[in-house]
């Protein structure tokens, strides 16, 4: 494995194939690897996985996977290092292992309706609220490579503050425009945000193109939502508290990964602690 990687989480179905895309155009874009991996949840479970004429059966789908995974990713990056395990385990741990070491967590996830419609995966919600890194999830009919730039939202919060080094570096590497939004939720003083405090937060971190500086009042993610709609990337920072994982993920960061129409990435404290 490279020094520095992008892991992404494979799991065989359709879900991560664009994923893979998504992470194979990131790593061109930094020149770093990428670390396919498959969590083998079956392991976890009181069956045996010892002689028998299952476990054989399921090792050997789960090698396929990783097997199919890896001869994706190796056509869209030839030129990219890139490495596929199968490793004993459920996702959610595996994959916050992962981020410990990880530049980046990807994964897929469908769009959910109806009353499962609050959840993006269990998965992707324990990874936005506890990885030690950013965690980008990519829906099945997210455009990768479409979309006018990057939409950035900034709340003044030291989440936002890795949020917005991270969707600028991400507009220079792509050549994209880059929006920052900064929405002022009415009758909430205290989290209030100027548009000089937006300004200047930007402009200590520009090394690119002029990003399009948006401070409106509203609500925030439906502002997020709202300004995204023709994004490639919508990056937020997670300020949730609590030991609860809905805390721990924030309203705002929860609606935008669920809502929104391209790709997502979330920054959790852990990755702003860390960073």
């Amino acid at each position: 494995m490279t020094e520095h990687t992008i892991v992404v989480g494979v799991g065989g179905e359709s879900d991560c194939e664009n994923a893979i895309r998504w992470a194979a155009a990131e790593a061109a874009a930094r020149g770093t690897g990428i670390r396919l991996v498959h969590a083998f949840v079956w392991p976890e479970f009181p069956v045996a996985l010892g002689p028998s004429e299952v476990a054989p059966g399921l090792r050997a789908h789960a090698d396929k996977i990783v097997a199919d995974s890896l001869e994706l990713a190796t056509k869209l990056a030839p030129e990219i290092p890139i490495t596929a395990d199968r490793v004993d385990g459920f996702p959610s741990p595996v994959l916050l292992r992962e981020s410990r070491t990880a530049d980046l967590i990807v994964i897929g996830s469908r769009r959910l309706g109806g009353a499962l419609g609050v959840l993006v995966g269990s998965t992707g919600t324990d990874l936005a609220a506890h990885a030690h890194c950013p965690v980008i999830v990519v829906r099945p009919d997210d455009a990768v490579d479409q979309g006018r730039g990057v939409v950035i939202g900034y709340d003044g919060s030291p989440a936002a503050g890795v949020a917005l080094d991270f969707g600028l570096d991400y507009a220079r590497r792509h050549h994209v425009d880059a929006r920052v939004v900064a929405v002022h939720a009415p009758n909430d003083d205290q989290q209030r945000v100027t548009q000089h405090d937006l300004a200047r937060a930007v402009q200590s971190r520009q090394t690119g193109p002029v990003a399009e500086l948006i401070h409106v009042t509203g609500k925030p993610a439906e502002e997020l939502l709202r300004w995204s709609a023709d994004a490639r990337l919508v990056v937020v920072g997670s300020r949730g508290r609590g030991g609860f994982t809905g805390m721990l993920l924030g309203s705002v960061s929860q609606t935008v990964l669920r809502q929104a129409r391209c790709p997502v990435a979330v920054i959790p404290r852990s990755a702003v602690q860390t960073s």
